[in-house]
């Protein structure tokens, strides 16, 4: 008998170790980010998808999971390797007018994106409490600054990895309807729609909402902050035998984080379909009003799940909208940045991330619709991210940025597919708006 069990837990200690060495054990940057694309502009876009056409467009998210994958995947690495966010990079390899061309247009998207979420954030916090939306949206608000500004970033990283779970609530809402599992599939991997203006306007907001500028600096910039609470981890430049095992850690995080964002939005538009687009309501402009409108359909279990899944996500997502936009301002002007310094360290970042929040805060009390302003979000998105996502191929080709580790042929190829896809996307959006 001891001996069998001195065998069981040497077989137990060999599995943990083997746990622990593999990739998933140091999910962070990946996760994070994919969970931040889900957030409550991301949320009111599926909604309206699913609202408005049913099963129609569940396809996108299969269509779009590699696409998105492929574009994270080649910014971490840039990042891992070089040591240096994409600000940095494109400092160092193109004009000074494109870096600040970018930037100027990554910030303003963010902040029409934060106010979006603020608002949506607000309108659930006052569904929920009953108490007003505006002081529900300033709470918010004055949370995810405190947290950002006066928690170092290893213990607001862990935060973050916890408020993932919050996606969970929107698989929680399938099990409160019923389900035709079988149509559902069909839908989702052999397309069939009507190409309508409206079908193509949606098609082009779910890819906008998916891929978005926002997710490609701060991944980059979080790989930078890793290294620096690690012992004995430098730049890939500069100790390439690391190479294997970081890649490895990269490709793994990516790939699972954005599964798991893709298939969280598929959710989305599924629990939506089942319920709204059932019961003949196809017309919701925010997160907050599919929320509501769940309640009287799938009942009160399954509005506090949508709705703490919104709050949730928003947690996580203003935060890195923010974020995104400090770690681009810092890199494009040479200022001290990093969620791990202090605020007296790195005073600027920090009035960036804090700015960019408060400026969300008040875009609210403009008279502009909470739809109006997610399509312009959109538009704005849709605009930056084609030449970012050109430039950031161009440096992971390069050997002058990359060394050995340029990206490879295949994930080069999807990259630059996912590119002429969103310059489609980003032309259909403007000939929409001009027209």
């Amino acid at each position: 008998m001891q001996f069998s069990l001195g065998n069981a837990g040497r077989y137990s200690a060999r599995l943990w170790r083997r746990v622990r060495r593999h990739p998933l054990a140091r999910i962070g940057p990946g996760l994070i980010t994919g969970v931040a694309d889900d957030d409550p502009g991301g949320i009111a876009t599926y909604s309206q998808a699913g609202a408005r056409f049913g099963f129609e467009l569940l396809w996108t998210m299969p269509f779009a999971y590699p696409l998105m994958a492929a574009v994270q995947t080649v910014c971490a690495t840039i990042g891992r390797v070089t040591g240096k966010g994409l600000a940095a990079n494109i400092r160092s390899q193109f004009p000074p007018g494109v870096l600040y061309f970018t930037v100027a247009l990554l910030v303003i998207a963010n902040t029409l994106n934060i106010a979006a979420d603020v608002a949506a954030m607000g309108e659930v916090g006052a569904l929920i409490s009953g108490y007003d939306r505006h002081w529900m949206t300033a709470l918010f608000v004055v949370v995810s600054i405190l947290l950002q500004v006066f928690l170092p970033y290893h213990r607001y990283v862990n935060f973050l990895k916890w408020l993932t779970l919050s996606l969970l609530a929107y698989a929680g809402v399938l099990f409160t309807v019923e389900v035709p599992w079988r149509q559902v599939l069909v839908s989702s991997f052999w397309p069939r729609f009507e190409l309508t203006p409206d079908a193509a306007a949606m098609v082009v907001g779910i890819l906008g909402t998916t891929i978005s500028p926002y997710l490609f600096f701060w991944q980059a910039s979080e790989e930078v902050e890793d290294l620096g609470r690690r012992a004995n981890v430098r730049p890939l430049l500069e100790a390439p035998e690391q190479a294997a095992h970081e890649l490895r850690r990269i490709r793994w995080d990516t790939w699972s984080g954005m599964f798991y964002s893709n298939l969280t939005a598929w959710f989305v538009m599924l629990a939506t379909a089942v319920t709204l687009h059932a019961a003949g309501i196809t017309e919701i402009n925010t997160a907050a009003e599919a929320a509501g409108a769940l309640r009287p359909l799938a009942g009160d279990f399954a509005f506090l799940l949508f709705a703490c899944g919104i709050i949730g996500v928003g947690l996580i997502g203003v935060p890195v909208l923010a974020g995104a936009a400090g770690y681009a301002s810092a890199e494009a002007f040479g200022w001290s940045w990093g969620l791990e310094k202090s605020v007296s360290e790195a005073p600027a970042f920090y009035a960036v991330i804090a700015g960019s929040v408060l400026v969300g805060l008040g875009a609210q009390y403009l008279p502009i619709p909470p739809l109006k302003a997610l399509f312009w979000s959109a538009v704005v998105n849709g605009v930056v991210a084609v030449p970012l996502m050109v430039v950031i191929l161009l440096l992971a080709a390069r050997k002058t940025v990359m060394g050995a580790f340029v990206a490879s042929r295949g994930i080069l190829c999807l990259g630059w597919l996912a590119t002429a896809i969103m310059a489609t996307a980003a032309g259909v959006m403007l000939a929409t708006l001009l027209g």
